[in-house]
């Protein structure tokens, strides 16, 4: 399917101008820094030397007081203590930080993963009926909670209090509970709005350490388990996030905890390790134990401090990631079956499929895999517990969360936000709810919407790439959300004439590039999947390549490249 390429606009050019003469660098890269609001040499400094110093004081949190209070009368009074989050990345991540820090303070503490199979996401009566049966008066929820409203009624008839700790945003009721920490809430003065879950419990174990006089050198150990969360759970990667993030990887890379090391070595990292292995290689990993038995075995491994039991437990999350890819791609290939089968579905505006055999931990994963190749709203059902029940997708700018509640009649309940939701129905309801969801999204989608787009941030000329040019580059890591790694367009450039196609299949482009109208520069390049353009190329006509640029390492040579992200046939 062909890409929109959408360029960016430029940054005010008297700022971009002064700005790159008081650092020192080149036009092209001052804008890249005035597209992410950096203006001036402060903010410069301050973006590209992130530091703890600039953290937040987490007191400014909305019922922080209320929660630390609770804590340390919990602590004084030797009540057991349950910590409980969510079986995803940012949920065990959070656990095994709380979980930690607790234990290294105080022994009467426990954690809990609730069950997806049999509980489902968030805080549930099977979870809260094991703190009662467990003497638990006090429970922190990591990762979920702000919309727990039933729940923390019953934990109240239980005599448990509770702490929720959480990012979402908020429903229209907030929970009753003794303190709820977002900074999504209503009220809540808290300058940052975009922490993860394990951020807030980050934030949570600072305000205690504060009040108890314990140094943040104790507490900045776990920022390996913050940046891991804030990677795996694609928040924006800017203001109190970059700083956590950069700092977090810092420590990834120098002095990982014992479970993250071995998770680093069954992944074969051997580089410097970034925010895309996260993303790729260990946050999969850390899910697949929740998404094929349960996610408890992640917070197992992330809290232990022994190697030998942290390496046999990687080993085996591993072997579920390997289990977990298979059955994944069983059922996408199962799904795209199904569309091309099915004429109604193969025209819809929108996809929505069931099977009751679909294994439940995987089908947001078909859901987005779907969409890279139909780029349409996406909704993926299978039988759990006599229920239909699914994950929901989107395309950029469409809001799917308001289309999944045009059928809210429809439905026993639904979360989630713009881009990913999760629903419940009875089965009854499939086809009226795959033909309510066609007929609202058909109704309110625009053609654009449904076109998949390529975000440029400027076109550049290849005389302007050099080493010093990618050094600076690499500095705007850590890259994510609202600090993507800039992609660059070029105009007619040309394929010297060594252009071959490379893969197992041949579907991949390795080509060595030059650009029309210019010093004679020629620079590698990969393309992977865009084999079909490669008739064309090889022709010597000129195109125009959209792409990031990499350091490419093969036997002990170091060169830059291009990755080439999309091709179009030159005006």
């Amino acid at each position: 399917m062909e890409k929109k390429w959408i360029i960016k606009e430029n940054g005010d050019k008297a700022v971009v101008i002064h700005l790159a003469a008081k650092l020192g660098v080149s036009v092209s890269l001052a804008n890249l820094m005035v597209q992410r609001n950096i203006t001036t040499p402060e903010e410069a400094e301050a973006f590209f030397n992130p530091s703890l110093d600039f953290l937040h004081d987490p007191f400014l949190m909305k019922d922080m007081n209320i929660a630390v209070d609770r804590l340390s009368t919990a602590i004084k009074r030797n009540e057991k203590i349950l910590v409980y989050g969510d079986y995803d990345v940012d949920g065990t991540t959070a656990v095994a930080l709380v979980y930690s820090f607790l234990k290294e303070q105080y022994s009467n503490v426990d954690y809990y993963i609730p069950d997806r199979y049999k509980e489902g996401y968030g805080v549930s009566f099977q979870g809260l009926d094991y703190a009662y049966d467990n003497n638990c008066k006090l429970v922190i929820t990591l990762d979920c909670g702000i919309k727990a409203t039933e729940k923390i009624r019953y934990a109240r008839t239980k005599g448990i209090d509770v702490i929720i700790c959480d990012h979402h945003y908020p429903g229209g009721d907030i929970p009753q509970a003794l303190a709820v920490l977002d900074p999504k809430q209503a009220g809540c003065s808290y300058p940052y709005k975009e922490l993860s879950g394990c951020g807030v419990g980050f934030k949570l174990i600072h305000a205690y350490s504060k009040i108890h006089g314990i140094p943040f050198s104790a507490i900045s150990n776990y920022l390996d388990l913050v940046a891991v969360s804030i990677a795996s759970d694609i928040v924006p990667i800017t203001g109190e996030n970059r700083i956590l993030a950069y700092c977090g990887l810092k420590q990834l890379n120098d002095s990982p905890r014992t479970g993250l090391k071995e998770i680093i070595k069954e992944a074969d990292i051997t580089h410097v390790l970034t925010v895309e292995d996260v993303v790729f290689k260990i946050g999969p990993r850390i899910n697949a134990a929740g998404r094929m038995e349960t996610g408890s075995k992640a917070v197992e491994l992330l809290v232990s401090n022994d190697p030998k039991t942290a390496m046999g437990i990687s080993k085996e999350i591993n072997n579920f990631n390997i289990e977990r890819r298979s059955v994944d791609r069983v059922i996408t290939n199962e799904a795209m079956r199904m569309i091309s089968e099915d004429q109604w579905t193969s025209n819809a505006k929108t996809t929505v499929l069931f099977n009751p055999s679909w294994k439940k931990g995987v089908i947001g994963i078909v859901a987005s895999r779907l969409i890279e190749t139909y780029y349409r709203p996406t909704v993926i059902l299978t039988e759990s517990n006599g229920f239909a029940t699914g994950s929901a997708r989107s395309v950029h700018g469409y809001d799917l969360y308001q289309a999944i509640e045009a059928c809210s009649d429809l439905l026993e309940s639904f979360g989630g936000h713009m881009f990913a939701a999760g629903l419940t129905l009875k089965k009854e309801n499939i086809k009226p709810f795959i033909q309510r969801f066609e007929q609202y999204v058909n109704s309110t989608i625009t053609e654009d919407q449904m076109q998949p787009r390529m975000i440029i941030d400027t076109e550049l000329s290849f005389s302007e790439i050099n080493d010093e040019f990618f050094r600076i580059i690499n500095q705007f890591q850590p890259f994510g959300p609202e600090n993507m790694p800039p992609i660059f367009v070029s105009r007619n450039v040309f394929d010297k004439g060594s252009g071959r196609m490379v893969g197992s299949n041949g579907e991949h482009l390795k080509l060595d590039l030059f650009q029309e109208n210019g010093p004679m520069k020629i620079l590698p390049a990969i393309a992977f999947s865009q084999a079909d353009c490669f008739e064309y190329i090889r022709s010597g006509s000129p195109f125009d390549i959209c792409y990031s640029i990499e350091m490419n390492e093969f036997r002990g040579s170091r060169n830059l490249q291009l990755n080439v992200r999309d091709i179009k046939i030159s005006n």
